[in-house]
C-alpha cells in the first residue's frame, strides 16, 4: 500500500483547521492509500525542522504533500509572508528524504507558477486535489507517466516550468469525506471552530478577488445530504462549531437554503453552531430566519464599501441599500453580524471613506472590519487594469525595475489618496469599538488573526465561534456559552 505524509504548514495562532487536508486525505484513503498527517500548528517553532525529519523517518512515506492555505496574512500593516518559512521546510525535506515533495492548496492555487518557483518542490498541484492527488501518488509510486494530470506543475532539469491547466471537478460525485485526517476535536478546543464546505467556485465579478483563480468561476455544489452527514461525523468527534468555507454561502441562494433545510430535517440545528461568509445580496428576512433556525449564529458580509461608486468600481453587484437591508435582516433574526470593508481602491477619496465609516456606524452591524489597501494577485482583473499604476514602495520586492513582485504581499492604494486613509481612521474610527482595523504605527484594534493573543486566551477560556464574534463577546463581557 502506498503511503503519503500530509503536512499542514499553517502555523497561525489561533490555529485554523486545515479543511483542505481533511478532504484530500479522505480522498487518498478512499483510493486505498495510507495517510498520516503532521500538523505544524501544534509544534513549537524552534522544533519544526527537527520534528519534520523525525516524522518522515518514523512514517517512511512514498510521497510527502504540503498544503499552502495562504501565501501571507493579507494585512498591509504586517505583511507576514508565509512562503519564506515554507520554502525552508521544503528544502529541508528534500535534503533529508528521497521521496517526491508535492505542494498544493488554496493559497498555492492562487499563484501556482509563482509559488512553485519560489518553493522549489518536486511537483505542484493547483486546483482540486481530491481526484488528482491520488492519481499522482499512484503514478509516482509505480513510476508511471504523470505529466498529463490536470493542475500539475513540474520542472525538468534545465527546462522551464510546465503547468497543466486545472480541470475543476464535480464535488457532487465525491464520496462522503471521513473528516478524520485532522484532529477536529483539538481544533475546536484550541481554534474555536472547524470549517465545512458546501460548494466550490465563485461566479462573482469582484475585480480583486483571488477565489475564482483558486477554485474556478463556476459554482460546483455539494449535495446538502452529504454536508449534513459530514456534520454528523464532526459532531461524533466533539466538533460542534463550524464556519462555512464557501466564498459566499448564500450564492446561489437556493443551495444555501437547501443546506439549512437539510440541517433542520436531520435534527441537528439545536446541536451545532455555525457562522457564514455571505454576500449582502441576495439576502432577505426569510433567508435570515431560515439560517437562524438551522443553527447559524453570525454572518460576515463581504461589503467592501458604503459608497455606491466604489462598489461599482470593485465590480460588486450589491449597493449601499443592500448592505443596510442585509444587516437589518440578520439582526432581526437574532444573529450577530459583521460587515467587511476594503479601503483605498480605485478613485477612493476621503469623502467615500467617510461614507463607508458612516454606514458602519449606523448600519446596526456588531462589528465593521476595515482592511486598508487592495492585496493584488496576478491573474485578477485588478492586476490587469491597474498594473501600470503599480510601483514598489520601500521594502517591497521588484520583478522588474518598476513592477512589484506580486507573490510577495503587495497592497495597492489609490495614488491620490496615499496613506492618508490611516489618518482618517485614527480620527474617526479609533475610539469606536465596533471598528476593527490595523494601524501600521500602532495597533488600535487588532484586525489580524495571525498571532492574536486575545483570541488565543479567549478560546482557552471556552469561547467558540468566528474570530470576530469571539472578540466582540470578549469586549462586551459576554461569557462563553
Amino acid at each position: 500500500m502506498s503511503r503519503v505524509l500530509l503536512i499542514n504548514t499553517n502555523t497561525m495562532q489561533p490555529p485554523v483547521a486545515p479543511i483542505g487536508l481533511d478532504y484530500v486525505g479522505s480522498a487518498l484513503q478512499a483510493a486505498g492509500i495510507e495517510v498520516a498527517m503532521f500538523d505544524l500548528a501544534f509544534i513549537a517553532p524552534g522544533r519544526i525542522e527537527i520534528e519534520l525529519i523525525r516524522m518522515a523517518d518514523l512514517y517512511t512515506p512514498d510521497v510527502i504533500g504540503l498544503t499552502v492555505r495562504n501565501t501571507d496574512d493579507c494585512c498591509m500593516a504586517t505583511r507576514d509572508f508565509f512562503l519564506s518559512r515554507m520554502s525552508l521546510w521544503v528544502g529541508h525535506l528534500k535534503r533529508h528524504c528521497e521521496v517526491p515533495v508535492v505542494v498544493g492548496g488554496v493559497g498555492f492555487s492562487v499563484m501556482p507558477r509563482e509559488a512553485f518557483t519560489f518553493l522549489n518542490a518536486d511537483y505542484g498541484l493547483a486546483g482540486d486535489g481530491e481526484e488528482t492527488f491520488p492519481r499522482l501518488v499512484e503514478a509516482l509510486v509505480s513510476r508511471q507517466e504523470v505529466h498529463e494530470l490536470p493542475g500539475l506543475l513540474w520542472k525538468k532539469p534545465g527546462s522551464e516550468i510546465t503547468f497543466n491547466p486545472p480541470a475543476p471537478a464535480d464535488p457532487s460525485k465525491w464520496p462522503l469525506p471521513s473528516r478524520r485526517i485532522v484532529d477536529n476535536s483539538r481544533y475546536t478546543r484550541e481554534g474555536g471552530m472547524v470549517g465545512i464546505e458546501t460548494k466550490r467556485g465563485c461566479p462573482s465579478g469582484c475585480i480583486y478577488c483571488a477565489d475564482p483563480l483558486a477554485k474556478g468561476k463556476r459554482t460546483r455544489v455539494r449535495p446538502p445530504a452529504v454536508v449534513v452527514e459530514e456534520m454528523r461525523d464532526l459532531l461524533a468527534q466533539g466538533a460542534n462549531v463550524y464556519h462555512t468555507c464557501d466564498s459566499e454561502f448564500n450564492v446561489p441562494p437556493e443551495h444555501g437554503r437547501a443546506v439549512c433545510e437539510a440541517i433542520i430535517a436531520a435534527g441537528l440545528a439545536d446541536r451545532i453552531r455555525w457562522y457564514a461568509y455571505c454576500s449582502p445580496a441576495p439576502f432577505d428576512e426569510a433567508t435570515a430566519q431560515l439560517y437562524r433556525r438551522a443553527g447559524c449564529r453570525g454572518i460576515n458580509f463581504g461589503c467592501d464599501s458604503g459608497d455606491d461608486g466604489m462598489l461599482e468600481r470593485y465590480g460588486r453587484a450589491h449597493r449601499r441599500a443592500d448592505i443596510l437591508a442585509a444587516v437589518a435582516a440578520t439582526k432581526s433574526a437574532g444573529m450577530s453580524c459583521m460587515i467587511d470593508m476594503l479601503l483605498g481602491g480605485p478613485a477612493e477619496s476621503p469623502a467615500s471613506i467617510r461614507r463607508t465609516l458612516e454606514l458602519g456606524r449606523t448600519s446596526g452591524a456588531d462589528r465593521v472590519g476595515l482592511a486598508v489597501g487592495v492585496r493584488v494577485y496576478p491573474g485578477t482583473l485588478f492586476a490587469r487594469m491597474y498594473l501600470d499604476d503599480m510601483s514598489a514602495r520601500p521594502g517591497e520586492a521588484l520583478t522588474t525595475a518598476t513592477q512589484p513582485d506580486l507573490l510577495q504581499p503587495y497592497f495597492w492604494i489609490e495614488p491620490s489618496l496615499g496613506y492618508a486613509v490611516h489618518d482618517i481612521l485614527r480620527e474617526e474610527a479609533a475610539n469606536d469599538p465596533r471598528f476593527f482595523f490595523m494601524d501600521p504605527a500602532r495597533t488600535v484594534a487588532n484586525y489580524n488573526y495571525n498571532g492574536n493573543s486575545t483570541l488565543v486566551q479567549a478560546i482557552r477560556k471556552g469561547y467558540r465561534g468566528a474570530f470576530w464574534d469571539i472578540l466582540r463577546r470578549v469586549a462586551e463581557n459576554i461569557p462563553p456559552e
